[in-house]
């Protein structure tokens, strides 16, 4: 014979399954009705945040970005200094290739200039607050949103990361004096800038555009040439001193200092031919599932985000 008690809680048990099965019953015609309108929305009525493709236009996804980077040398994560997408998809890559690399990788920014490395040590090392790191270090206006999760990265896993720009106050003075003002800079001073005389191509696209581009409206120069590649040969040089066979230097830079091949890849490829470099860029286009043709070339990878994308600043 059943227990009462059980068969009182038996029949509780039935009536709300019977319940629950019935609202679903109810509810099915209009879960179809979600499911039909989303299955036969056109793909570009989703918003994809970005779509990655490769240097000949073709799509691509990301884990072959990861793939390729893992096996490089160098990597050059050319972003849009106020994207979002950039700035995620650099630190989803730096975490994914630490999972990979381990204590192999090593990062740099051109966002840290190079006399604010010790500052940088301090901190990582933990011998200085973060409130003193970030009180004394010349940081740009959107660190805490775009780059202190990669410096966090470094600091948790206790990588090595690299200010690798020229202090601005040289690179300013050059576009306002040429490059014939650093000659002039103590040895202190020029430790924390590529060695002199600074010799560079000036028909290389991305310098001859500053000189003589259309773009410039008459306000072109060598100055502003020099200016940047004193910025690329630096970056460069930084780069190299912290990178040994076997390692992996992950740089973070506006996609003007890596395009095209040129600027920090030609300084690069300059001193160490054989070094196997893996550039990234990052574009702006209305539309982002086919890639402008303009944009073709720019980089082994390039990441395209709609240019409706909120910015960081």
């Amino acid at each position: 014979m059943i227990n009462p008690k059980k068969q009182l809680v038996l029949h509780a048990t039935q009536k709300e399954s019977y319940r629950m099965k019935n609202r679903t019953n109810k509810n099915r015609p209009a879960l179809l009705w979600m499911l039909l309108i989303t299955s036969s929305l056109p793909a570009s009525a989703q918003k994809e945040a970005y779509m990655l493709f490769k240097e000949n236009g073709k799509k691509v996804n990301y884990e072959k970005m990861l793939e390729e980077a893992a096996g490089a040398d160098v990597v050059l994560f050319g972003e849009l200094h106020n994207n979002p997408i950039s700035h995620w998809l650099q630190l989803e890559l730096t975490g994914d290739l630490y999972n990979l690399k381990a204590d192999r990788l090593v990062l740099g920014a051109e966002m840290f200039e190079a006399d604010n490395q010790l500052i940088m040590d301090e901190f990582l090392s933990g011998l200085i607050s973060e409130s003193k790191f970030e009180d004394e270090a010349r940081l740009w206006k959107n660190y805490a949103t775009d780059y202190k999760p990669l410096v966090k990265v470094a600091k948790e896993h206790g990588l090595r990361f690299i200010a690798t720009n020229v202090p601005r106050r040289y690179a300013s003075t050059v576009y306002g004096q040429g490059a014939a003002f650093l000659d002039s800079l103590s040895d202190e001073a020029k430790s924390y800038m590529a060695p002199l005389p600074l010799e560079y191509d000036t028909m290389l696209n991305c310098y001859y555009q500053l000189i003589h581009g259309p773009e410039m409206q008459g306000h072109g120069s060598i100055n502003l040439a020099d200016a940047q590649a004193i910025k690329d040969a630096t970056m460069a040089h930084f780069i190299l001193e912290n990178w040994e066979p076997g390692k992996l230097f992950v740089h973070y830079n506006g996609a003007y200092h890596s395009d095209d091949f040129e600027s920090m890849n030609w300084f690069l490829k300059r001193s160490r031919p054989d070094l196997k470099i893996v550039t990234i860029s990052t574009v702006s286009q209305e539309e982002t599932d086919q890639l402008a043709e303009e944009s073709e070339g720019k980089a082994n990878f390039i990441i395209v985000v709609p240019s409706s994308m909120t910015t960081t600043y």
